[in-house]
């Protein structure tokens, strides 16, 4: 073995620990991204929160909100596109294409958290111990249901820890297999189903929270059109099949098919 092919399986050997390292650096991000988001939403322990006090006025308030929420829906949507990741990924090497796809929404999410303008202005606003305890236990299950989902349909693959791990080992990336585990027999997107029992589910519903809330819903129904084209495209009639058969936000909202 000459001098160059060590040093060259050294760099290699480099260049993959450094991927790896890169991938951790990024989920890490995201996962701090995710418990401030947690805060964030349901006013409590974070110091910016989405019901902090309106400091300018309200229509500023809301071209700012606004603006923030579209920057993140078109960087989620376009990199997630296969276009976009072809063009992409001339740039980025494939095995952190998703962890880089990750901390850029986690960077997205963050400039959101702080940037975020309160308008204030209730809509409601319940009282009663009990219904606000019904609907925090909401609100908390809706998050519980976008973590448990993402492990369902593969966690570590979804925010791009599979695939530099699988790069440091020096093994090729392989597509997961369609699966329908537990509530995606039902629905077929869970992980959305509880985004929206966390945005909507509030004691204090302000016109920040309810502007917060529409947007995102209306970046769902959009986002799952897309998302769903691809899914057809990568997996073919076993997807369109289940399409036609499970609903997609809510359960038995039609017949399935025998």
């Amino acid at each position: 073995m000459t001098v160059q092919t060590l040093s060259s399986m050294n760099q290699n050997k480099a260049a993959r620990l450094a991927a790896f390292l890169y991938g951790l650096v990024c989920y890490g991000v995201f996962l701090a991204t995710f418990l401030y988001a947690c805060g964030f939403v349901g006013n409590f322990v974070v110091p910016h929160s989405i019901d902090s006090a309106p400091i300018i006025s309200w229509g500023n308030a809301l071209l700012v909100d606004g603006a923030l929420l579209g920057i993140f829906g078109i960087q989620h949507s376009v990199m997630a596109r296969k276009g976009f990741k072809n063009w992409w990924t001339q740039f980025v090497p494939k095995p952190v294409e998703r962890s880089t796809y990750v901390l850029f929404s986690s960077l997205c999410l963050i400039a959101l958290f702080y940037l975020w303008q309160p308008i204030g202005g209730i809509i409601w606003s319940v009282t009663n111990a009990t219904g606000v305890a019904i609907l925090y236990a909401v609100f908390a299950s809706g998050w519980l249901l976008v973590l448990v989902s993402t492990f369902l349909i593969h966690h570590f693959d979804l925010f791009g820890l599979r695939q530099v791990w699988l790069y440091l080992r020096g093994k090729d990336y392989t597509q997961l297999t369609f699966a329908t585990p537990g509530p995606y027999k039902y629905v077929r997107h869970p992980l959305y189903v509880g985004w929206l029992l966390a945005f909507w589910s509030t004691p204090t519903m302000t016109v920040t929270h309810l502007v917060f809330a529409l947007i995102t819903t209306a970046y769902i129904l959009v986002a799952i059109q897309l998302e769903e084209r691809d899914l057809v495209n990568a997996y073919g009639k076993a997807y369109a099949d289940y399409r036609r058969q499970v609903p997609m936000l809510i359960p038995f909202a039609q017949k399935r098919n025998a």
